[in-house]
């Protein structure tokens, strides 16, 4: 017997005891899955299984490509783009409109499937489409803006007219990551196919669901169906092979895996963008608003879990507030509502995975071993769902702990006083990442001088992470080994283009002319140099 979810997502068959196991009560329509399941390029015969983090309940068995799929995914992608090249851009810019409306007439489905498939919040999962109404609709609105060919200085004022093209590079490979799974999918891709070019797409392999109806919606938008490709299986088959095809990769990931990732491009002379790991930092000066500030700390430590690059997982506070600062912080935190659920009320969800689960259950237990304390949290919580973990907050962590410099990606906060703001921004500089950072003060302009010390590509002044990921025409990326590249903004849109200088030249040549010698041209060309410059010219 089918029924809809209360969200009005039409995704799911009734519960057999919704009231006992509301969790495990959704599991997807096989028609459903087969319809998105059969948008992969897949002749291999393989399937995998996915399964939900929610109660470990199936959702579906996801075929896998292998590399002659991965070659006809992409034969496919540079047919389409061919013609695409030639759709005028206010016509593709239409579709990306189109696609903004559908994204949010249909956001409790895309919810509900995120939901499934991440075990994150429902109030998480609703960042996702709201991302890619605003990267559609940014990109609609300004693509005259980044892509209509400009006018340049001429060598020769009035006789050299110059002009820069922007030419699109091609078919863009996309390996995106599972913990924004619909936005990841999307978000890098839709300037790309603005820009003239066709998309390859690897999802990650726990979240192709998600992906998988954003290919679908792209369509419905009316984009041509073999411009956007989706293959699936492994990142060491499926993804080298899509590095090794596209002219250009757009990855987001890990470090370890983004050092992989530049290599094979640079084997290849080819561009990337990679958006890696952070260790990002939080800043709590001594005039901050301590409530806001508090507040602003769950959201940066705890949304989705802590699984997002841009979350924080050390805050530093000064002196002068630090007590009064962890009181309203671990009293937020402990009001917190925990749960593995497709519901709205719900303020953190599940981690994905045991892999994620473990990963955080021994950074905890390593830290405590070794002298840190549990302010709140600290706990697996199997009662709410397989891979719940408490938001947890610790105290006195060191050096020789590894949650001091190594990225957890799950719910976990370290504190550390500081005493004066030059040492507090040394040490959120220390070690290797710099991809996001907040600054809380009620004083704006010396947090922005502060934010030019941090060496970090995002940084928010009295805020998590939103106010840099939610404003469109602000480029975002990593500094160090957080990564290279910037998405959104002009640079999010110029980096799927070849730039392309034309020249057209009147009257005069760059040779002697009229029967004069090369000394003489030489002279004449030295006497115009001195000339421009005494009348200020570029």
């Amino acid at each position: 017997m089918s029924a809809q979810h209360p969200s009005g997502g039409p995704l799911v068959d009734g519960p057999a005891d919704p009231e006992h196991d509301p969790a495990a009560s959704y599991a997807l329509e096989p028609a459903y899955v087969a319809r998105l399941t059969g948008r992969i390029v897949s002749t291999t015969g393989e399937t995998a299984a996915v399964h939900s983090p929610l109660q470990g309940q199936p959702l579906a068995h996801v075929p896998q490509s292998g590399a002659v799929d991965v070659d006809e995914a992409f034969a496919r992608a540079r047919r389409a783009q061919e013609q695409w090249s030639r759709t005028s851009l206010d016509d593709r810019a239409a579709m990306l409109l189109r696609l903004h409306d559908l994204v949010l007439d249909r956001q409790a489905e895309i919810i509900d499937l995120i939901c499934l498939e991440s075990g994150k919040a429902r109030k998480h999962a609703f960042d996702e489409p709201l991302h890619i109404a605003l990267t559609a609709r940014y990109y609609a609105r300004t693509a005259h803006d980044h892509l209509d060919t400009q006018r340049k200085l001429g060598v020769v004022p009035g006789l050299t007219r110059v002009e820069v093209n922007r030419v699109p590079k091609g078919v863009v490979g996309i390996i995106s990551p599972w913990n924004y799974p619909f936005t990841m999918a999307l978000c890098d891709g839709l300037p790309a196919l603005l820009a003239g070019n066709a998309v390859v797409t690897k999802p990650d392999a726990q979240t192709m669901l998600s992906a998988l109806l954003a290919a679908e919606l792209l369509e419905e938008a009316g984009f041509p169906r073999d411009l956007w490709q989706v293959v699936a299986g492994p990142g060491s088959r499926v993804g080298t092979s899509v590095i090794e095809r596209a002219d250009y990769v757009c990855f987001t990931g890990s470090t370890a895996t983004g050092r992989l990732v530049a290599q094979g491009c640079a084997d290849r002379l080819i561009g990337c963008s990679l958006e890696l790991g952070g260790k990002n930092p939080l800043l709590v000066l001594r005039d901050a608003d301590l409530e806001k500030a508090a507040e602003g700390a769950v959201r940066a430590s705890f949304s989705n879990a802590g699984q997002l690059c841009v979350s924080t997982e050390r805050l530093f506070v000064a002196d002068q507030v630090y007590d009064r600062f962890v009181e309203r912080f671990v009293a937020r935190t402990q009001a917190m509502t925990l749960g593995a659920s497709l519901e709205w009320g719900v303020d953190m969800g599940s981690l994905i995975s045991q892999d994620q689960l473990d990963t955080v259950e021994a950074h905890v237990a390593d830290a405590v071993a070794k002298g840190a304390t549990v302010l709140t949290g600290g706990r697996h919580r199997p009662d709410l769902g397989p891979f719940v973990y408490e938001p947890t907050i610790l105290e006195g962590v060191s050096p020789d702990m590894t949650c001091f410099g190594h990225e957890t990606f799950g719910p976990v906060i370290a504190l550390y006083r500081f005493h004066d703001e030059a040492d507090a921004v040394a040490r959120a500089n220390d070690g290797d990442y710099g991809l996001n950072a907040s600054i809380y003060s009620q004083d704006g302009r010396r947090a922005r001088e502060i934010a030019r010390h941090v060496r970090c590509g995002t940084v928010n002044i009295n805020e998590a992470f939103g106010a840099t990921f939610a404003s469109i025409d602000s480029p975002m990326g990593g500094m160090r080994q957080s990564g290279m590249g910037r998405r959104q903004g002009s640079e999010g849109i110029l980096r799927y283009t070849e730039a392309q200088s034309v020249a057209t030249q009147r009257l005069v040549r760059f040779a002697p002319m009229l029967g004069m010698s090369d000394e003489t041209y030489a002279k004449v060309m030295t006497a115009q140099l001195r000339l421009m410059n005494k009348l200020g010219r570029a």
